[in-house]
């Protein structure tokens, strides 16, 4: 043991190591193993006006030398849980979570910021990002706009990186130029420098247990040791039923044969096949039905995939061979499945969960850039036409960008010059004019369409504003680019033109029926764009008889999951408070037991598993979510529905559990609240499909 020695320098011999420490000594060493973690190099807060605030720290020590503060810890990772969770004993703290989820965190940090979220003793952001800091103060950028905190103090928690300089000065190779990047290690923690080990951190695994288990296993194998892994025989298993029995073996094909998974180090890859399911399909076997509402994605490891796209002209086949990937578009825009995957052979797949698939987007730029050079290019050709090549569209696909607008942010505005088309990612847009000093909107466009089109065929300025009705993500097309691509498909400008002249011709419409678009305006306003399928009740013809709450009731064991009377209206659309079933379930973000499902139909529900935490209930913004007892046969919002249990003082402590409407999913004939009702007041719609309803009806 050498104390207070730095290793300056560790240059390979050809016998082993020479190590050069601060002091001028030098040690020979046949192995070197490195576990010096990161805590040298943190990554820190980069922000407008950073500098300027003092009581900004990146690690802590002690909780307990901080009392009654306001506290502001940055990040979702699980120091940054544990940091914020210890520090709310004595003081007020709120968790900054870049993110939705904590998807990064480990199983128990997960349920313990859950937990104390929804006690309320911590406070969290989700989905922000430091904006600017100014004395005594953060402000935070936000889905839903700017949101300033003032605070004492800021604990940022942001990780670290790597000491790549000093690992790269020694010889050791990284997965990529991102300063972010892991270094290369084999599957017994070996670098790119033979008898040079990294463990720990350094290699990408933070956890004590795993440093202390790593470093067993190396300095077993470097006295000739044999060690099995931890994992070897969960992953055999795995394996084994498809012809893949050695560990190693079958996951050096798999990363040969899938390029998306190829810069995955081994032992992340192994971490990946424990959460991964491999399928062996027979010809015509469906992996996933159009409109199903999945978002695994799948690779191919062996054999052909056949996508079946269903087109207003007919029918059509996309093949897709060994190494290609699909199901992405469903992970991104949080919308059915566009079309039927089928094996068109014997077929060996992987298919890589949500969670997973967005560790590994964000933590290395070669899956993320594949996932969106792909992405990009699929929808490009799903948005305007299937019958488009990679040749057809390589110049559209390299002027592409994607970009992020926050709800309500502006896209282009009415007199700006047409230079773009934007193909609608994720969320969805709506469509307004200035007529008579005042904003008419004119039409609401959802994901899987495209707007802008019409300033570049009329080579005029933007007839109309269009803005984010909700959180949107584009694909920004250059305007030439598309319009070059029109003059070499003249069968495209036709398809193209005819758009143009329906949306102009409705244009039109709307703007002499300022009541279709006000109506419009007051559902995105209400978040409705959000849903997938809505219960709304036309108050011209509903007669108050209740029967919709009494047989949603009766049909779910006497608790009703909706209240007619709750909820706003406009004119005669009343919008009740009951589930709205959206595109991406802020219920679902954070459920520890993972009850929250999305049934095939789109339908969200909560199995059996509820341990009753309420995540959903706080994460709901719409509060269509209760905690009740389900053997007590009243309605959430307090009205009693058939009989009630008896004696309700009894003492006995019944847990409650998280109620919500599931569509009535396992009752033939459909959503009982609709079929009860006798003037056919009530509907469940699309958004979609209700405001072009709503918008035809207005004009006529």
């Amino acid at each position: 043991i050498r104390f207070n020695a730095e290793v300056t320098g560790i240059e390979k011999m050809p016998t082993g190591f020479a190590l050069r420490l601060a002091n001028g000594t030098q040690i020979g060493a046949e192995c070197v193993v490195l576990s010096i973690g990161l805590q040298g190099d943190l990554r820190k807060l980069e922000a407008p006006g950073v500098e300027g605030f003092e009581n900004i720290e990146y690690q802590l020590d002690d909780p307990g030398e901080h009392i009654d503060e306001t506290i502001v810890v940055i990040g979702a990772g699980d120091s940054a849980i544990e940091n914020a969770v210890a520090l709310t004993k004595d003081n007020r703290v709120t968790i900054i979570n870049r993110k939705s989820e904590f998807s990064r965190a480990k199983e128990a940090n997960r349920i313990l910021v859950l937990d104390a979220i929804e006690s309320g003793v911590l406070s969290c952001l989700y989905d922000a990002s430091v904006a600017r800091v100014e004395s005594g103060a953060l402000t935070f950028s936000t889905p839903e706009g700017e949101v300033e905190i003032e605070c004492d103090r800021v604990i940022a928690r942001l990780g670290a990186i790597p000491p790549r300089a000093f690992l790269q000065t020694c010889g050791v190779e990284f997965i990529s130029p991102n300063r972010e990047a892991l270094p290369k290690v084999s599957e017994f923690y070996e670098s790119t420098v033979p008898g040079l080990y990294l463990i720990g951190a350094l290699a990408g695994y933070p956890l004590i247990k795993q440093a202390m288990n790593q470093g067993y296993e190396v300095i077993e194998y470097i006295l000739g040791n044999h060690v099995e892994p931890a994992d070897e025989i969960l992953l055999s298993e795995r394996l084994q039923p498809f012809g893949l029995p050695k560990v190693a073996e079958g996951i050096a094909r798999i990363q040969a044969n899938v390029p998306i998974l190829s810069d995955l180090p081994p032992l992340l890859m192994r971490e990946l096949m424990l959460e991964a399911t491999i399928h062996r399909l027979g010809p015509g076997e469906v992996i996933f039905e159009r409109n199903d509402y999945t978002n695994s994605v799948f690779a191919i490891i062996d054999g052909v995939v056949d996508i079946h796209i269903v087109e207003e002209g007919g029918h059509q086949i996309v093949t897709l061979r060994r190494g290609e990937f699909f199901g992405e578009i469903g992970l991104i825009a949080g919308r059915r499945r566009s079309a039927t995957a089928r094996s068109a052979g014997e077929s060996l797949l992987i298919e890589v969960p949500r969670l997973t698939i967005l560790k590994l987007i964000s933590s290395f730029d070669s899956i993320r850039r594949q996932v969106d050079e792909v992405a990009v290019f699929r929808q490009i050709r799903a948005y305007i036409s299937h019958d488009l090549t990679l040749k057809d569209l390589a110049h559209v696909v390299s002027t592409a960008q994607v970009k992020l607008y926050k709800q309500g942010e502006v896209l282009f505005r009415e007199g700006d010059p047409g230079d773009s088309l934007h193909l609608i990612r994720r969320g969805s847009l709506t469509v307004s004019r200035r007529v008579a000093g005042k904003d008419i909107v004119l039409s609401y466009v959802p994901a899987g369409e495209y707007v802008g089109e019409m300033a570049l065929l009329s080579d005029s300025p933007r007839r109309a504003t269009v803005r984010a009705a909700v959180p949107t993500e584009t694909i920004t097309i250059d305007g030439s680019a598309f319009m070059a691509l029109l003059d070499q498909k003249p069968d495209l400008r036709v398809q193209v033109e005819s758009l143009f002249r329906e949306r102009a011709a409705e244009g039109a419409l709307m703007e002499v029926a300022t009541d279709a678009g006000d109506l419009i305006q007051f559902l995105v306003a209400q978040g409705i764009t959000e849903a997938t399928d809505v219960l709304l009740i036309d108050e011209s013809l509903c007669t108050r008889c209740n029967n919709c709450e009494t047989a949603c009731a009766e049909t779910h064991g006497g608790i009703s999951r909706l209240d007619r009377e709750a909820g706003p209206t406009f004119a005669s659309v009343h919008i009740p408070t009951s589930c709205r079933h959206c595109e991406h379930p802020y219920c679902m973000a954070d459920c520890p037991p993972n009850s929250l499902h999305r049934g095939l139909d789109g339908e969200v529900y909560i199995d059996d598993r509820c341990i009753g935490c309420g995540n959903c209930v706080t994460n709901c913004p719409y509060g269509v979510i209760q905690m009740a007892e389900l053997d007590e046969h009243r309605g959430l919002w307090g009205r009693v529905f058939g009989v009630e249990r008896a004696g309700k003082s009894d003492p006995i402590q019944r847990s409650a559990k998280a109620v919500k409407c599931d569509m009535c999913k396992d009752i033939d004939g459909g959503a009982a609240c609709v079929r009860a009702c006798p003037t056919g007041a009530a509907i469940r719609v699309h958004p979609e499909e209700f405001m072009s309803i709503a918008a035809l009806t207005r004009r006529s």
